[in-house]
């Protein structure tokens, strides 16, 4: 059975989905290279990454904004001789990058080490390059054109898009695109969680930063953890809650609902509950979130509490360049 194409609303969105996917490769290849540098690398998983890059990276992801992006932001005003410009080359340049390493990968075995030490550089060279490329487009370029185009500019690229996709994959392309680069990842360990890059200490400093009261109770409805251990918190809570089942949390008259709640997460019929009080003259609003991994599994739920009273105040803007020390 074919499976639908992925609903995107905007043009953006849906480039920013393609960059991911073309992240994701580039984290293959990065560990290819590391091993090419004195080891033995997948061979395979080596060419197959190149070939993405350079087939739906290059070939459909760029082919949308050279065709369709680029032309319709000149329309508008963005000069072509600006930003325009500076993504066509670094595109030239990605291209190069891959050709070579495309036309010498599938000899690894035999290249030479002044060979192999040049397919390394490349292949470096080009991460380097993307990476650039990926930031500049997702936090300024995406930026500009969003400020310059229109429902109607928004329409017609994702009817063009949408060609591109159909012509090469058909149907359900965006989900061909991320079963290749699922196959890619299989065995590499490229595909890391990025709090592995974070420390204990970091993350525990992040949870204490968050304007949100966070408590985790695990898939046996027993309360593990919580922020804000030693701060003000809005509800009261000590270390001797820690272990203890969250229906002894609540009172009598709402552990019915807890329990409908956590079973409608267990079961994936709800992925939020959302309530808000009225508390010491404040405005409270209470989330419940199911937390899953990454096979979609059961790990209990996440709830959190902030004070929104300011925030439904606000009027207006106030941008970043607005600030003061």
């Amino acid at each position: 059975m074919q499976e639908e194409q992925m609903d995107f609303k905007r043009w953006d969105e849906q480039l920013v989905a393609e960059h991911e996917l073309i992240e994701r490769a580039m984290a293959v290849l990065k560990v290819e290279l590391e091993k090419a540098r004195t080891g033995a690398p997948d061979t395979f998983r080596f060419s197959r990454a190149v070939d993405f890059l350079l087939e739906f990276g290059d070939r459909i992801h760029n082919r949308k904004e050279e065709d369709s992006l680029f032309p319709l932001m000149e329309e508008r005003g963005i000069p072509k001789m600006g930003p325009i410009r500076v993504m066509l080359i670094e595109h030239q340049a990605e291209r190069d990058l891959l050709r070579n390493m495309q036309a010498v990968v599938g000899g690894l075995g035999t290249l030479t080490p002044q060979e192999r030490e040049k397919l390394v550089a490349d292949g470096m060279d080009y991460l380097q390059v993307r990476s650039e490329h990926i930031w500049k487009e997702n936090d300024i370029l995406y930026a500009m054109g969003r400020q310059v185009m229109d429902d109607e500019d928004n329409r017609s690229l994702l009817e063009a898009f949408s060609k591109i996709d159909l012509e090469t994959y058909g149907a359900g392309a965006f989900e061909r695109y991320a079963q290749m680069v699922a196959e890619i990842e299989a065995g590499s360990g490229a595909k890391r969680p990025l709090i592995e890059n974070l420390t204990p200490e970091q993350i525990h400093g992040i949870f204490e930063a968050l304007p949100v009261e966070v408590t985790f109770v695990d898939a046996n409805d027993q309360v593990l953890y919580f922020n804000r251990l030693d701060r003000e918190k809005i509800f009261v809570r000590t270390r001797s809650v820690i272990g203890r089942k969250v229906q002894k949390c609540h009172p009598e008259k709402s552990v019915g609902v807890v329990n409908r709640i956590i079973q409608a997460f267990r079961e994936g019929r709800k992925d939020k509950a959302v309530f808000w009080i009225d508390f010491h003259g404040d405005k409270v609003m209470i989330s419940y979130y199911p937390v899953r991994n990454d096979k979609g599994e059961y790990l209990g739920v996440l709830e959190v509490t902030q004070r929104i009273g300011e925030i439904q105040q606000l009027t207006g803007e106030r941008r970043l360049l607005e600030w003061e020390d």
